[in-house]
């Protein structure tokens, strides 16, 4: 159920007039349950403003989400995401099979509904953590990944890294994979692929900074290989030169992208505390 608020004002309030059919508490356990979208946007705040025009929609709910093994940050007929944490792989390899982010999800699923399944949309580093999402229809998926840059209109990322650097805009480079997995940066475009990254500094201790990354182009370690290029390795990256931590401070935080049926959906997380926590702490030690 999609409607437009008629008014500035509250939330809550939009909502009791705009779905008068719905009992109050049926609508406060909505906002609670992460049920109710405005703009494309979960919101669960009762006071959160509104203005006229503003899309707002009411999801089913599915309170089997505290069950869940990995935090649901939004589900409908069509998606499901997730916030995944560091350390742990997206899909299965070689070496391991089951603690993966798909095998986690997929057999919550299946307890939910036998017949019902997830499918891979896209893919985060074993080492980064945020916003992950799955499809619940094949055909979805193929539509999607075979045009993955027209629908993906933003893709954003935190990340700590060594040094303070200056804001880049569409930063634009030329990356390439050799025979033992490590991707680099080379001037030859013909033979490396096209990446544009853009990032701006947040917040700095004078050691470490937080950046706030924007990425054009889903190249493989693409973060982590331009900034660490450019002089400013993100924190407790091994591969590519960053200062020991424990963990990789790189957190996907929000994909916007246009679905199947031309809805826009924005699929977002807060930055996670242990990144604040990190600048803090190295300022105060330096």
């Amino acid at each position: 159920m999609e409607k437009r608020a008629l008014k500035s004002g509250k939330l809550l309030e939009s909502l009791c007039t705009l779905f008068p059919d719905q009992s109050h508490k049926k609508i406060k356990n909505a906002l609670k349950n992460g049920a109710v979208l405005v703009n494309g946007k979960v919101r669960t705040k009762y006071d959160y403003p509104v203005h006229p025009q503003d899309k707002i929609e009411i999801q089913k709910e599915y309170k089997t989400h505290k069950k869940s093994p990995l935090k649901i940050i939004y589900e409908d007929q069509n998606f499901l995401v997730v916030e995944k944490p560091a350390h742990l792989l997206t899909i299965a390899t070689d070496k391991e099979k089951e603690k993966t982010v798909y095998h986690k999800m997929r057999e919550f699923i299946k307890k939910r509904h036998s017949k019902d399944k997830i499918f891979i949309l896209h893919r985060l580093d074993q080492d980064t953590s945020g916003v992950l999402v799955f499809v619940k229809n094949e055909k979805i998926k193929t539509t999607l990944q075979q045009s993955w840059n027209q629908y993906v209109q933003k893709r954003e990322y935190y990340a700590i890294v060594k040094g303070i650097p200056e804001t880049k805009k569409n930063y634009t480079c030329y990356l390439k994979e050799d025979q033992n997995n490590f991707v680099f940066v080379t001037d030859d475009s013909k033979k490396g692929k096209k990446a544009v990254t853009s990032f701006e500094v947040i917040k700095t201790n004078g050691v470490e900074s937080l950046l706030k990354v924007n990425i054009k182009t889903g190249r493989k370690n693409q973060i982590r290989v331009v900034l660490s290029y450019l002089g400013y390795p993100v924190v407790g990256d091994k591969k590519y030169g960053g200062p020991k931590a424990d963990r990789l401070y790189l957190q996907a935080s929000k994909l916007k992208l246009k679905g199947e049926d031309h809805k826009t959906y924005c699929f977002e997380t807060p930055i996670e505390a242990s990144f604040l926590q990190r600048l803090k702490k190295k300022g105060k030690s330096e």
